[in-house]
């Protein structure tokens, strides 16, 4: 019966011995640096031409949100800035015109002055052409503190215009990232609100493979490392490339379900990044290998 047992556990045996020839050091799945693009005005998509595989670069058109009811408003600010600037008109003009008096006064009163030291103009003169002076005095100070009242009136519409512009151009959709659209949530004429997504867009160029590796692995890697890809070729042949670490998770974790078996999966391990150049065959989620010697 010995001789049964034996015969029949050696197939599990040698699976078991031969079940990781590429003598991977550790696994994991592919990631994308990806962005969510999200909408920073509110209103209808007038333009958005972009497809699910497109190909974009950085700062690219690609659509925008109708500004129609945000232009009205601001050429309603404008009307109300230039009522403003009218009233700031007259201010300055009554201003000068209150000048020009206080100038004639002056003269008068310089005149009434001389006169009353050659006792040739009364008191009551005196005092009348100096109250008068007085009181011009006070009103060319209370006018002018309009001008600074009208002056920051006029500076509330000039931000609110700036606002309203700051606005008008949020809604030009401006693409962030090279990279490749991934999915594309609204179509043109569809209402975007302020915060909601509109596409979703990685870089595949350059591509990063998340692998879990052991405490005791720790001492074998380092940031900048070159090391080995693989990935399935075909059931039996892997395809390699070169990888280069560039992130290592100084905080223990438990390791993802995907990986391996359950025993495995309670183990506490450390996360490590790989950046891989793609060739267009690398894709998000597909499971990798790599080997660090």
């Amino acid at each position: 019966m010995n001789k049964k047992i034996f015969i029949w556990l050696l197939p599990v045996i040698l699976f078991a011995c031969n079940g990781n020839e590429n003598g991977s050091d550790a696994y994991g799945n592919f990631e994308a640096r990806e962005v969510i693009v999200s909408a920073e005005a509110q209103g209808k998509l007038k333009t958005f031409k972009i497809e699910e595989g497109d190909e974009l670069v950085k700062g690219e058109f690609i659509g925008y949100i109708d500004t129609i009811p945000m232009s009205i408003q601001k050429e309603q600010l404008q009307v109300q800035k230039q009522a403003v600037e009218t009233k700031l008109i007259n201010v300055r003009a009554q201003i000068a015109v209150q000048e020009e008096q206080k100038a004639n006064l002056e003269i008068e009163k310089n005149r009434i002055e001389n006169l009353f030291k050659d006792n040739a103009a009364t008191q009551q003169q005196l005092d009348e052409v100096q109250g008068n002076y007085s009181v011009l005095i006070k009103q060319i100070a209370t006018t002018k503190t309009q001008i600074t009242s009208v002056a920051k009136e006029m500076d509330v519409y000039d931000k609110q215009i700036k606002l309203i512009d700051d606005q008008i151009k949020r809604a030009i959709i401006t693409n962030p990232i090279n990279g490749t659209v991934l999915e594309k949530y609204l179509e043109e004429n569809e209402i975007a609100i302020t915060g909601k997504a509109l596409y979703k867009i990685a870089y595949l160029d350059e591509i990063e493979l998340r692998v879990y590796v052991s405490g005791t692995q720790l001492s074998d890697i380092k940031l900048g490392q070159k090391v080995k890809v693989l990935i399935d070729k075909d059931e039996e042949a892997f395809e390699e490339y070169e990888g280069e670490i560039f992130w290592i998770s100084d905080q223990t974790e438990f390791t993802p379900k995907i990986i391996q078996t359950k025993e495995e999966r309670v183990n506490m391990v450390y996360a490590v990044k790989i950046r891989v150049k793609n060739d267009g065959k690398l894709k998000i989620g597909m499971p990798g290998e790599v080997i660090f010697g």
